[in-house]
Formats: structure tokens, C-alpha cells, sequence
């Protein structure tokens, strides 16, 4: 696609269901141990009851809608704003969307809505990302 072809309102989305070794995977990338991703025994006296993903790790599937889908390929990432609303369970089947909300073409730079939602349709992330397309 070419720059010239986005417009405000376009969308795109892609999902994916959160496993288990997405989880155990992301903790060893990222470092992050924290119990109440990896321990069900920690996990059930927290705030969640049982064990949860990273959000972060959630929030990877907008990175895979805008380098993939929309605006796609060429698109650098240059900022994203996020609100955790609600937890991940492993195996929730996730749903990343981005919606155009402002093109400045001037500076080839394009903002989405970015919204993640559960297989209830709950949002569970939203947020806005600011990405420059080059085609």
C-alpha cells in the first residue's frame, strides 16, 4: 500500500490465543519472573486469582496489526500509549485492532487507535500509536 492510500478509519486486526508458552517464553525474554505470571500458587492470593500474561506481551500483538496489516510493511514504530483495563488469562483469545485516527502527511507520520479485546469482547488494552510509513 501506498502512503497516499490511508485514510482516517481504516482498520485492521489480527488475533491470537495467549498459551502457556507464550508466557513461559516472554518471562525468559523479558526477564520478567514475576509470580503471578508463572505461579498459579502465588498467583491465586493476588489480585487476579489465577495467573495472567504479561501485558506487554499482550500489547505485542498491536506491533504485529501495524507491521503487518496496518499501515504494514515499512512502518517504524515511534511511540505507543497503553491502558491495561483488564487481565489476560492464559488461553483468552486475544484481538488487536488499530484504527487510523489522524494522517500527517507532511511528515509521513500516521496515529492509531489501538484497542485489544478477549474472546467476551472486553477491552482488555487500548492506547494510541504514532508510526511513520515509508513506501
Amino acid at each position: 500500500m501506498k502512503f497516499v492510500d490511508f485514510k482516517v478509519g481504516m482498520k485492521d486486526q489480527t488475533r491470537k490465543t495467549i498459551t502457556e508458552a507464550d508466557v513461559v517464553l516472554f518471562s525468559a525474554v523479558s526477564t520478567d519472573i514475576n509470580p503471578l505470571h508463572l505461579s498459579e500458587e502465588a498467583a491465586k492470593n493476588g489480585i487476579f486469582k489465577k495467573r495472567v500474561a504479561h501485558g506487554i506481551l499482550v500489547s505485542g500483538l498491536i506491533s504485529a496489526v501495524l507491521g503487518n496489516k496496518l499501515p504494514g510493511p515499512g512502518t517504524v514504530y515511534l511511540g505507543q500509549e497503553l491502558r491495561f483495563v483488564a487481565p489476560v488469562y492464559i488461553g483468552d483469545d486475544i484481538c488487536a485492532e488499530a484504527e487510523i485516527i489522524e494522517i500527517r502527511p507532511e511528515k509521513r507520520i500516521i496515529k492509531l487507535q489501538t484497542t485489544c479485546t478477549n474472546q467476551r469482547g472486553e477491552k482488555v488494552i487500548t492506547g494510541v500509536a504514532t508510526v511513520m510509513f515509508k513506501d
